[in-house]
């Protein structure tokens, strides 16, 4: 657990973080960029940190990555590139920078340091976790292999090091179905998410796909009736959801694809009304970038995500503590899993 009062009590020391309203007029071309989600009077609160965290990123020569599910201030204010969990371990690879912050969860910053070995990862909070790649083991997958002899194990890259290891290759949820397609086995073993498994057997029926009952807090949250409700009290909303929730909740929606999917789908579409099934800083992140859609109805919380802040993140970087580290032989093993996805992935053109 955070000692948050002498946490702040460091950061007093070193910077002025009072909320400061000229401040944040000074840095009003960040604030623009979410000042549909985010109040002035916030933003005041948030410039000092903003301004702190950029300018000693630079000092380190640090990369900060922000997943689609951080709140607007992180993904806005500070980080330098924002996706999904494996588009911001792949973007870097490819920078020339000596510090990784991850603004994410824990497996997200054990991936980036599975690609890149030779930087210094960063994991403001520790206790982010996520309650999907928490629900299988190694010996999860072994137990799925004795099960099914011979039957290759497609993991989702929402799990963590070990197991990835322990799969023969990985995949997102936005090339997961054509990733299973490619097996040459009959019967593939998907881990450790019930639904996006359930999804993708939907749409390779020529594949016996068995799955880990594992998955998300967030997404199997939502349900059929919910959407139909929706429709009913908001006739016209474009209903889009991850694949992460129940089959009957894809069926249900107009649309169903990754985070970067549903950015995509949702700025080539620009429906007049939005409803996204899945975390609710997803809507947040694209509100302003989108004036013409109006985002719409419930959305659910992760805890874990939110466990980032702007103090956590400059706390790491002025520290340099949080730093995430992982066995050689683990790393290696989970890094060839992750290749074959990628290797496979371009020859299959996606």
């Amino acid at each position: 657990m955070f000692d948050l009062p002498s946490l702040r009590a460091t950061l007093s020391q070193k910077f002025d973080l009072t909320p400061s309203p000229e401040l944040a007029a000074g840095m009003s071309d960040i604030h623009n960029r979410m000042s549909r989600v985010v109040t002035p009077a916030d933003w005041a609160i948030h410039a000092p940190y903003v301004k702190a965290i950029n300018a000693l990123k630079k000092e380190r020569n640090a990369v900060i990555l922000g997943h689609n599910y951080m709140t607007p201030e992180i993904y806005h204010g500070i980080a330098d590139f924002v996706g999904d969990s494996l588009q911001l371990a792949i973007k870097a690879t490819e920078v020339e920078a000596d510090l990784i912050v991850q603004c994410g969860v824990h497996f997200m910053a054990e991936t980036s340091k599975i690609l890149s070995p030779d930087k210094t990862v960063l994991m403001p909070d520790m206790n982010a976790g996520c309650s999907l790649a928490e629900s299988i083991t190694a010996e999860g997958i072994e137990e799925m292999r004795r099960r099914y002899p011979g039957a290759p194990v497609v993991s989702y890259v929402n799990t963590t090091a070990e197991v990835k290891a322990a799969s023969d290759i990985c995949c997102t949820s936005s090339n997961a179905a054509q990733i299973v397609a490619a097996q040459e086995s009959d019967t593939v073993i998907m881990t450790p998410d019930q639904y996006l498994a359930q999804n993708v057997a939907r749409e390779v029926p020529q594949k016996n796909v068995v799955w880990w009952e594992g998955s998300c807090i967030v997404h199997e949250q939502y349900s059929a009736q919910d959407l139909r409700d929706f429709r009913e009290w908001n006739p016209g909303t474009r209903l889009i959801a991850h694949p992460e929730c129940p089959p009957d909740v894809v069926a249900e929606a107009d649309y169903s694809g990754s985070t970067s999917g549903i950015v995509k789908y949702v700025t080539d579409e620009k429906p007049e009304k939005a409803l996204l099934i899945t975390e609710c800083s997803m809507a947040s992140n694209i509100a302003d970038a989108l004036p013409e859609v109006e985002f719409v109805g419930p959305c659910n919380m992760c805890p874990y995500m939110k466990k980032i802040t702007l103090e956590k993140v400059l706390y790491a970087l002025d520290t340099m503590t949080r730093q995430v580290e992982v066995e050689a032989t683990v790393a290696g093993k989970a890094r060839q899993s992750v290749q074959r996805m990628i290797d496979l992935s371009r020859q299959l053109g996606i």
